[in-house]
């Protein structure tokens, strides 16, 4: 058989002014776009097999959007929901599409507006719908690029980060030009920051358009965020910057520019194997300290915050500080929930969580709803039996972060589920590739 592949581009940019969410406690209402939101789909079928994928330039999106997506893309082009896959970039500059429980505690965060909501649906499922329609014989090759000096660990900057971009490219059977550009990499797009109130998709933007002004200003390039939740540019950045975003973007890019060019004809393949699947697990409740108990941790990081700024620590300690208090004030909120019900009945909608797997060629990409530590990352890269790659905030989220054993600080203080929970979603990601590998 021979490889089909699809893809598209399409614009979800808010139409009107709208609140910018992912920092704390700032109202940022857009006066503007520097850089178009896109959903960006990717579809792949040889074998009997099909997937697709579509990364977008959001935040979050709940798994009920998704499945509302899922759905609609399901029932228009015949495709199993299960072979759809929906990731966030989780720009922090574009507006509020989930209605998290953690919003609720900050006064200024509005609700999802519904009204943008159906069109983001409506948008999404087009560019998946479109790419599935386009379908025309192709080829495919998968590299993978080890990238520096656009963040690390915003922890501890020697500490634990995955360098390896993974790299999936596309290109015509016939004329030999690319098509489309997969990429999944591991960091936090957090080089703009709350001063800025233009809507954009960060420096994932920027590795973009360099890829374009290389392979060409038309194909479509999804760019997927790995385990990224205590990874930052935080200690690489000069600046909360546009030029910033740019120079870490571009940089991004030509280190996958760089492994693209070293194709040859020989690394594209027109018979790969492509599948998908998935399973459920129950993520592991997280228990919460008492309301005095975390009353008194608020205190503890007020103080660490004040003395850190007032000894001019230095950029990247004063805000790991200044977010350990969000996280702090937090963990007070969750366990006043905790103490009047709200908290049970959110977490009903989490009692079971999707775990998905792509096969594509001789790689398999690992789908995880969630903020994931990188750690997670590289323990599936350690325990694959096959090349693997990790996705988060893919068809859903969870409420935060999933953190590791030895986390301290805003994640762990913003987590609502046990450690033990994203060793199960490793361990689920590794036994799903391994059944594959048996069949």
């Amino acid at each position: 058989m021979t490889l089909k592949a699809g893809n598209a581009t399409v614009d979800i940019t808010p139409e009107i002014p709208m609140f910018l969410v992912g920092y704390p406690h700032i109202e940022r209402i857009s006066e503007g776009v520097h850089d178009p939101l896109s959903a960006n789909a990717l579809y792949l079928e040889n074998q009997g097999g099909s997937l697709l994928m579509i990364a977008v330039d959001l935040l979050f999106l709940d798994a009920a959007t998704c499945g509302d997506i899922r759905g609609k893309i399901a029932g228009e082009t015949g495709l199993k929901t299960e072979n759809i896959m929906i990731s966030c970039t989780h720009t922090h500059s574009g507006p509020v599409t989930t209605d998290m429980l953690a919003f609720r505690n900050d006064p200024v965060v509005p609700e999802t507006d519904p009204v943008y909501l159906e069109k983001l649906k409506e948008r999404i499922s087009a560019a998946g719908i479109k790419a599935v329609n386009n379908a025309k014989p192709a080829e495919i090759a998968t590299a993978s690029a080890t990238v520096t000096g656009v963040g690390r660990n915003r922890h501890d900057p020697e500490g634990p980060r995955d360098p390896e971009a993974g790299i999936i490219v596309v290109r015509d059977a016939a004329v030999k030009t690319i098509k489309a550009i997969s990429l999944i990499y591991c960091m936090h797009p957090t080089v703009l920051h709350e001063d800025s109130k233009l809507v954009s998709s960060d420096f994932p933007n920027y590795a973009r358009e360099y890829l374009r002004s290389r392979f060409g200003g038309d194909i479509t390039i999804l760019y997927h965020t790995g385990p990224e939740g205590n990874l930052s540019p935080r200690y690489d950045v000069k600046g909360q910057t546009f030029a910033e975003a740019e120079r870490l973007g571009k940089l991004l890019g030509s280190y996958v520019a760089a492994k693209i060019a070293l194709l040859a004809d020989a690394d594209f393949a027109s018979d790969p194997a492509i599948s998908a699947g998935c399973r459920t697990v129950s993520p592991v409740r997280r228990k919460l300290p008492a309301v005095r108990a975390a009353q008194k941790n608020l205190k503890f990081h007020e103080a660490e915050f004040a003395r850190l700024k007032s000894e001019n620590a230095g950029h990247g300690p004063v805000r790991t500080a200044e977010c350990a208090v969000f996280g702090a004030e937090e963990t007070l909120f969750l366990a006043r929930c905790a103490e009047d019900g709200t908290l049970d009945a959110v977490l009903a909608q989490y009692a079971e969580i999707e775990i998905q797997v792509l096969r594509i060629g001789g790689i398999y990409i690992a789908a995880f709803p969630g903020e994931m530590f990188v750690e997670y990352s590289l323990q599936l890269k350690k325990e694959s039996p096959e090349k693997a790659f990790a996705i988060c905030l893919a068809n859903g989220e969870m409420q935060g972060y999933i953190v590791t054993a030895n986390a301290s600080g805003y994640e762990a203080d913003n987590s609502l589920f046990m450690p033990e929970t994203g060793n199960l979603m490793v361990k689920t990601a590794v036994e799903l590739i391994s059944e594959n590998e048996r069949s």
